[in-house]
């Protein structure tokens, strides 16, 4: 199993978590199962077999699931008992801007609901390749501004992969024109990001016998349809390119065993050198999406752990 690099590992900003000998044997089991099909999700065709995947995700005790619409924009509420008043986090699903649902990833979102002691809306913004970019970022900013004007004073933005991406853009707009409501943003979490859409990080080659499920090619075809020949160097789709001065206190986690892992270590390198609060959490042996796991894995249960106790923290401080 490959490492970082030395002189990543002793950044301050940055934190291993050593890979258990029990998850180990989990991820090997895993790796049995899925590598026959690495790489082979494709297109639209994929929505139905990757909406399957999610749904399999443990159901959280306590949390009560609603459809409902936001901004004009429709999804799932994830309500866990006792959830305080007035805070709330929009969680943005992933699947490559061209696949994912909010009903799909309900119960990830509920075990988030319930680590930070909110309510989470679920968006289902619009996909690839029937509505490329902009679509997706106009509902994500939509849905944002719906929350405050349903009188959420305090909201926390959470995204995985390109979910991740689209939370990222939302941070860096909200930073760069306060008008849009970022007083009301408490910080944000991205598992396992995509950062920089040129696909240009060391570790689509360094960690592509590594990673169980995607192939560059798989990814640059489903990034291709996503921005129907927009850049992917414009900072507006690419965090990683952006102006982070300013950019709410973030958190980011990811496993070693990701082709992205270099779209993470290299947005939080960023992020510090910009004078943002941020850290950057690397899972030894663990594949992308691992936090789907929880209940299976330990260190999904510990992922989850620091989310819900950093965003509970933000939200407790914030000013009301």
């Amino acid at each position: 199993m490959q490492t970082l690099q030395k002189d990543q590992t002793t950044a301050p900003w940055l934190v291993e978590h050593p890979l258990s000998a029990d998850d180990q044997a989990a991820m090997d089991a895993m790796r049995v199962i899925v590598d026959p099909n690495k790489g082979k999700l494709q297109g639209i065709a994929a929505r139905d077999p990757f909406d399957s995947i999610m749904e399999h995700v443990s159901a959280p005790a306590g949390v009560v699931y609603e459809a409902n619409q936001i901004g004009g924009v429709s999804g799932w509420w994830c309500r866990p008992e006792g959830a305080r008043p007035g805070e709330a986090i929009m969680h943005i699903h992933g699947g490559w801007f061209n696949w994912g649902s909010a009903q799909a990833f309900r119960h990830l979102a509920g075990h988030i609901a319930i680590s930070a002691g909110v309510v989470v809306f679920l968006p289902d913004y619009r996909l690839a390749p029937e509505h490329p970019f902009p679509a997706a970022a106009e509902d994500i900013r939509a849905c944002y501004a719906g929350l405050i004007a349903h009188g959420f004073s305090k909201v926390g933005v959470t995204g995985d992969s390109a979910g991740g991406n689209l939370a990222l853009e939302l941070l860096v707009h909200l930073a760069t024109d306060p008008a849009t409501g970022s007083a009301a943003l408490i910080g944000g979490v991205a598992l396992s990001p995509v950062t920089d859409l040129t696909l240009s990080g060391d570790s689509w080659s360094t960690r592509a016998v590594d990673d169980p499920y995607f192939t560059k090619p798989q990814a640059a075809e489903l990034v291709r349809s996503y921005l129907d020949g927009h850049s992917p160097e414009d900072p507006l789709v690419s965090p990683l390119f952006a102006d982070l001065k300013g950019l709410a206190p973030i958190r980011v986690h990811v496993g070693t065993a990701e082709v992205l892992l270099d779209d993470s270590v290299r947005f939080v390198e960023r992020a510090i050198t910009a004078g943002v609060d941020a850290r950057l959490d690397v899972w030894e042996g663990m594949a992308h999406g691992h936090l789907g796991a929880v209940g299976r894995l330990a260190a999904s249960a510990e992922t989850l752990q620091l989310i819900g106790h950093f965003l509970s923290g933000k939200f407790t401080n914030a000013e009301a």
